[in-house]
């Protein structure tokens, strides 16, 4: 296996070794190996040649679409209390109204590809793309779809988000639960399951986690965590799927730890890190707009399943995103993650102190860092309950 090496132009001394497009073969599943290109999607580049006039895909006269422009208010970041007029308009509107690119609108994706370098210190050139889809669970089930065979074993950490069950459920899977606790993914149980392993038995491929204010439990995993789990993936051959909602929703006290992307830069190679981000907690959930960063033979294959199974995500909703994405720029954005994250630690002090008021020594339960849950265990009944702040 030939590893490829970048040094980034604007850092001479950074150089990042990325797993060869050959590595992924062997960890995806039997229908992502056969997938072919869509005979219709699989022309668009063409459109975008100079002089080309496309008769492609049965594309209707966006003249006859009855909508002539968009306009909305919303919030100001960086002025509390003021708002904003966003308006979509013209060439805009056009492609919000009219099929798009499989992956997602290309400044839409050149939008997120920045954010993922400001707030992971991931590099354009370091071995990794983006695609867009509808909501990150839509991304997360593609993805499932592209690693996993019917049987497969995985790993889930325990309690796990209970909107991927049914996907495991779905494809017969054994589910091999890794343990949690109130820092995060226990490296010592995920060690026990892959060392203690049937010697005739085929190892799991992947690993879920949702490492910040996880659904149900609320924890977030520790740095040193972390870096545990990646070390494992690399020694026993796994991919980490980081399902991420809650990125921005971080209000602990301490530093906010590092994403898997992120820390794995300090791994030999690059490319074991599939992460799954949403615009639902922090902009709106009805959007349904997710995306997904990771290795290309990856993501490649998944937009290979959207072509056949919805052809893309919303224009509309994308021009929406961007329009208003782009008129706040990249201060506003993190200026709004961080009142967001404000109001949901409110949240959680109240909640909590209402909890210590009615449920102290009846329950025990951790004080969550980031995310909308509380993990609660009754002391008298064996049973975990879980709250949305």
């Amino acid at each position: 296996m030939t590893i490829a090496t970048t040094r980034p132009n604007d850092d001479p001394q950074r150089l990042v070794k990325q797993l060869p497009p050959e590595f992924y073969h062997s960890f995806l599943s039997k229908a992502a190996k056969e997938r072919r290109l869509s005979p219709i999607r699989g022309l668009y580049p063409l459109e975008a040649k100079p002089g080309v006039i496309s008769f492609l895909a049965g594309k209707p006269n966006d003249a006859m679409f009855p909508f002539q422009s968009f306009s909305f208010t919303a919030t100001c970041p960086s002025r509390p209390g003021q708002s904003t007029t966003v308006s979509l308009s013209g060439p805009e509107l056009a492609e919000g109204l009219q099929y798009g690119a499989t992956a997602g609108l290309p400044r839409l994706s050149d939008w997120f590809m920045g954010l993922q370098e400001r707030s992971h210190g991931r590099r354009r050139d370091e071995g990794w793309r983006l695609s867009v889809g509808s909501g990150s669970q839509d991304l997360i089930w593609k993805a499932v779809q592209s690693l996993v065979d019917e049987g497969d074993p995985v790993l889930i950490e325990s309690p796990v988000y209970a909107g991927v069950i049914p996907m495991f459920k779905a494809l017969h899977c054994e589910e091999h639960e890794v343990e949690t606790d109130a820092q995060g993914v226990c490296s010592s149980s995920l060690r026990s399951i892959l060392e203690n392993w049937p010697a005739a038995k085929s190892k799991p491929r992947i690993f879920y986690t949702v490492p910040y204010g996880c659904n149900p439990t609320g924890m977030t995993a520790t740095t040193e965590r972390r870096r545990e789990v990646l070390e494992l993936a690399r020694e026993h051959n796994l991919l980490i799927l980081e399902d991420d909602p809650y990125f921005y929703l971080y209000f602990g006290k301490a530093e906010r730890p590092p994403s898997y992307f992120r820390l794995e830069l300090e791994q030999p190679e690059i490319g074991r890190v599939l992460r799954f981000d949403s615009l639902s907690k922090i902009m709106s959930a009805g959007m349904r707009i997710g995306f997904v960063s990771g290795p290309k033979p990856i993501l490649d294959v998944m937009d290979l399943h959207t072509a056949t199974v919805n052809l893309q995500p919303s224009s509309l909703a994308q021009s929406i995103a961007l329009a208003l994405l782009e008129q706040w720029g990249y201060d506003d954005f993190y200026a709004h993650t961080k009142a967001v994250s404000e109001f949901y630690r409110e949240k959680r002090d109240v909640f909590e102190k209402a909890m210590r008021t009615h449920l102290s020594g009846l329950a025990e339960w951790g004080t969550p860092e980031a995310g909308m849950f509380f993990w609660c265990v009754m002391t008298e009944i064996e049973c975990p309950f879980i709250f949305l702040i």
